[in-house]
């Protein structure tokens, strides 16, 4: 098998090659330029991967580190969706524990599209009683909770996540609603493509720091989920 190269950033190929899909979505296109995609995109996403891999291992021994399990797939899958685009435009990588029902785990994320760059790290699509769970979990560990919630705002997180249309009662103080008033809730940054980080190993270096930044706040959604099994 062949192992990727070390991870030294993206280039501007990346980004143009996803803006070019973007416009040109179809076989011929993209069969003509597979070899930009391997190249510009596939390649450096596996060598971030591989580079990332200690630091989530470190984070979370249980997390499915195969580079199949960590990379999304460039082709979309259009059997059921009114959109027949063959060609995803964006790339990410996620990690996770290995499950057959990712949904309701947390996980960290890093996507790149033609827009931005985005990481990220929560319950994505959790069953409503993990939310439920969640919800008396935070009420009960007020000042811990405050405290992960607090070192993910220092790394430049924000709360993210489906609201729900009408506001749940509770008796927490105005801190804690944005964690509590949501369908799903994760932890989200957005990078501009602008930012030099992007185009060096920084960017890499960057995550291992914001991923483990927020390392308590996953073990205590994880705890959630096991929880409310």
């Amino acid at each position: 098998m062949e192992h990727p190269k070390d991870f030294s950033g993206f280039t501007p190929d990346t980004i143009l090659f996803l803006k070019e899909l973007k416009e040109n979505n179809y076989r011929e296109w993209f069969n003509e330029r597979k070899h930009i995609y391997e190249e510009a995109l596939l390649q450096p996403f596996r060598a971030l991967a591989a580079m990332l891999s200690p630091t989530m291992y470190n984070i979370d021994p249980q997390f499915d580190l195969r580079p199949t399990k960590m990379l999304s797939r460039i082709y979309r899958d259009i059997r059921f969706s009114p959109n027949k685009d063959p060609y995803k435009t964006s790339m990410w990588l996620n990690f996770q524990q290995t499950t057959t029902h990712w949904e309701s785990f947390p996980g960290y994320f890093a996507e790149l599209s033609d827009g931005h760059f985005m990481t990220g790290m929560g319950l994505f699509m959790p069953k409503r009683k993990i939310m439920d769970v969640f919800r008396e979990e935070v009420d009960y560990s007020r000042e811990s909770f405050k405290e992960m919630a607090e070192k993910a705002f220092l790394a430049g997180f924000e709360v993210g996540g489906e609201p729900y249309k009408r506001p749940l009662p509770n008796n927490l103080p105005n801190f804690f609603q944005p964690w509590i008033q949501r369908k799903s809730v994760y932890t989200i940054k957005t990078i501009p493509l602008t930012d030099k980080r992007l185009y060096s190993e920084a960017i890499a270096l960057q995550l291992m720091e914001d991923f483990t930044q927020i390392a308590d706040l996953y073990h205590f959604m994880k705890e959630i989920v096991k929880e409310a099994q």
